[in-house]
């Protein structure tokens, strides 16, 4: 028998070390311009060999069409990439995927997309980049009435278009509740129809606080009575004249409203008790401006130019100099390894801000080029889209597509928008033709049921058959989910309606 005891062996195998400069990198991607630009001042901070960079930043842009490896971000970004580039090594992506800075992305609100730059405000973010308190040591402990909004719509079962015209609307909302925009603005901005903007109104109305989004003071206090079931057709008229309500004047509210003096002070007893700013239940946080990361404009040639915004960008410099200087008076071992790290430290972090710079570009370049018809026409002709398709087409690992996409924003002729909301559902061709988005196929089940006659109601097996005969592959269950998601009746119902208001 051999005998036990130990012994050498030697054995190859090949692994992915996740470097602190990597980590770095993969940090860098996720952070939005507020918090990259902390990050940066951190460094400063530390870090003697770096500076500011500055010289006059250019201005860089690129039209969705070319190549995105001919995107160009600064004179210094191809002197500091090399083959070590994070965003096309794709097992650094794959480490990236699974490594532990797959943090939740910063809850941040979505601005008003019409004015200038310096009207797009959201509340501050509240995640650190380091994983750790941070930021959030310094807002208010309150969550403010966006944040409120937005954690409800973030789990609301809405279509793609709906949230966005629903973000629109929030962004709408003052501190005191009150829907400050106008539906035809907004409508006309989005390029949708003013019923889907009603109808989505209708679905911020249901959210907490009740009454959020009235556009006054009537709607607010209906939207109230409403939700405690004591809005009856009395009640209705005596909101009609609020002004002789606050007058007190009983004469003219018992001859409008048809009942006595005592059922009067009831309702007005009723009315007092409610809440005619439910806004301000909420913090106030202190406000930053939403500065968009990228710029979309329309080109010369009628096509969609991208443009990165320079005044996003940290910009540094190693100072290669000083480091020189320092080094060659240097005589204690501890402070050679330190000047090393740091000029180490220094220039891949130089890198890393370029490289995360170029990346935008690339990802941004490519969803417009995608979404283009959403440019052109509207919410409603938003093409299928996820982050494969993306991650294909510009060489990179979905997990640093999703990582560029959240907390980035990109300013448009339709307005300001987080890149990830460019992302849609698709539902597959018949024949291999190219995919059909889900919401045009929601918005065609909805037209076609707008347009039926009362004597031909269609069933959901009939609206299949009739999108198959258009090349879309849909199952009836599919119909029947995004007919519920849209709220319409089903066809027994909806013939019963139409037959009786035919009558």
């Amino acid at each position: 028998m051999a005998g036990v005891g130990p012994r050498l062996e030697l054995r190859q195998g090949q692994s992915l070390v996740m470097t602190p400069q990597l980590q770095q990198a993969i940090k860098l991607l996720q952070l939005s311009n507020v918090e990259l630009a902390e990050y940066c001042e951190a460094e400063l901070e530390k870090n003697p060999l770096l500076e500011r960079d500055d010289r006059e930043a250019q201005p860089v842009s690129e039209a969705p069409e070319s190549t995105p490896e001919s995107t160009a971000v600064s004179e210094r970004a191809d002197e500091a990439l090399n083959r070590d580039d994070f965003s096309k090594t794709s097992e650094m992506d794959e480490a990236a995927h699974d490594n532990m800075y797959d943090a939740e992305p910063r809850k941040q609100a979505d601005a008003p997309s019409g004015g200038s730059l310096t009207d797009w405000t959201t509340v501050k973010s509240g995640n650190s980049y380091d994983g750790e308190d941070g930021l959030e040591s310094s807002v208010a402990a309150d969550a403010s009435l966006k944040d409120h909004l937005e954690s409800q719509l973030s789990i609301a079962a809405l279509l793609p278009e709906d949230r966005m015209i629903l973000l629109a609307l929030i962004d709408a909302v003052d501190e005191t509740g009150y829907l400050r925009g106008d539906l035809t603005e907004i409508t006309n901005r989005l390029g949708c129809e003013i019923e889907d903007t009603q109808a989505v109104l209708g679905v911020l109305h249901g959210f907490d606080p009740v009454g959020v989004g009235a556009r006054d003071l009537a709607e607010c206090l209906s939207l109230q009575l409403k939700a405690k079931d004591r809005l009856d057709p009395v009640m209705k008229l005596l909101l009609t004249r609020l002004d002789l309500v606050a007058r007190r004047d009983m004469a003219q509210l018992t001859a409008l409203c048809g009942v006595d003096a005592e059922d009067i002070s009831d309702m007005i007893a009723e009315i007092r008790q409610l809440n005619p700013k439910p806004g301000l239940a909420f913090g106030s946080e202190p406000v930053t401006p939403v500065v968009p990361d990228v710029f979309v404009k329309e080109g010369p040639d009628g096509g969609w130019l991208v443009e990165l915004n320079s005044d996003t960008l940290p910009r540094l410099l190693v100072n290669n100099q000083y480091f020189g200087t320092v080094s060659r008076s240097a005589r204690d071992k501890d402070c050679k390894n330190y000047l090393a790290d740091c000029l180490n430290s220094a220039n891949w972090l130089v890198k890393s801000l370029d490289q995360r710079a170029k990346t935008i570009m690339k990802v941004a370049s490519e969803i417009v080029r995608h979404q283009d018809a959403f440019l052109t026409h509207g919410v409603r002709h938003l093409r299928p889209l996820n982050l494969r398709i993306i991650a294909d087409a510009i060489s990179m690992h979905e997990s640093t597509v999703s990582r560029v996409t959240s907390n980035k924003y990109i300013a448009t002729p339709r307005g300001l928008f987080e890149l990830k909301y460019f992302f849609t559902a698709s539902i597959q061709s018949i024949n291999g033709a190219e995919s059909h988005s889900a919401e045009a196929v929601r918005d065609r089940i909805r037209e076609m049921i707008e347009n039926e006659e009362p004597r031909e109601i269609l069933s959901d097996d009939r609206i299949v058959s009739l999108l198959t005969a258009d090349g879309v592959n849909i199952a009836r269950r599919t119909v029947a989910k995004y007919r519920e998601a849209l709220r319409i009746p089903s066809s027994v119902e909806r013939r019963r309606l139409k037959v009786g208001d035919a009558r």
